[in-house]
């Protein structure tokens, strides 16, 4: 039988020390990951947080749930997060942090425990959202994959191994690919 959300949110509430997560109604939770995907995930996220204006946006590592078809709710690895998206969740302890409108920037590491799941329900999850700059990175062959929304909706998908991507919905945000692979 599948989860509700209000379920899902319950669950979530009240076992905090989890990473919940809901995938077409059924509840997951996340895995302990390695040092690789988390190092690249604190590595981006860093890099995040010292070119965007704290005053207008956030840094998720995570943390914060975006909400996706199918009765999905998700954590992204590293999610942008635009301030006047969470104003109504300040003073909340009572609600997750769950955004449901399109986000900016959000990324995925690979995992040897995740990385089908995230290829073949997350990724599609965000597009599915709106969500302007996905990214796919995987920290052992050291290569992002990125989709970037087009004005038509569809999405342009592009591999790098190296050099700096400059964020299309940020553009004041560009990131050093060799500080993520350190």
């Amino acid at each position: 039988m599948a989860e509700t959300a209000r379920t899902y949110a319950q669950i979530a509430q009240e076992n905090p020390d989890g990473q919940w997560e809901l995938f077409r109604g059924h509840v997951r939770e996340k895995p302990a990951m390695s040092f690789e995907h988390n190092d690249v995930m604190t590595l981006l996220a860093h890099q995040l947080l010292q070119r965007l204006d704290i005053s207008v946006y956030r840094v998720r590592i995570n943390a914060g749930r975006v909400r996706a078809p199918q009765e999905s709710y998700y954590i992204p690895d590293v999610a942008v997060i635009p301030l006047a998206l969470a104003e109504s969740l300040r003073g909340r302890p009572d609600v997750l942090e769950l955004y449901t409108a399109p986000l900016p920037f959000v990324a995925e590491v690979w995992s040897p425990s995740t990385g089908d799941y995230d290829v073949d329900a997350k990724l599609p999850g965000y597009r599915a959202r709106g969500d302007a700059e996905i990214w796919r990175i995987h920290p052992f062959t050291r290569e992002v994959t990125t989709w970037r929304r087009q004005a038509d909706g569809t999405y342009g998908e592009l591999t790098v191994t190296g050099g700096t991507l400059t964020l299309s919905a940020l553009p004041e945000v560009t990131i050093d690919l060799a500080t993520l692979f350190l």
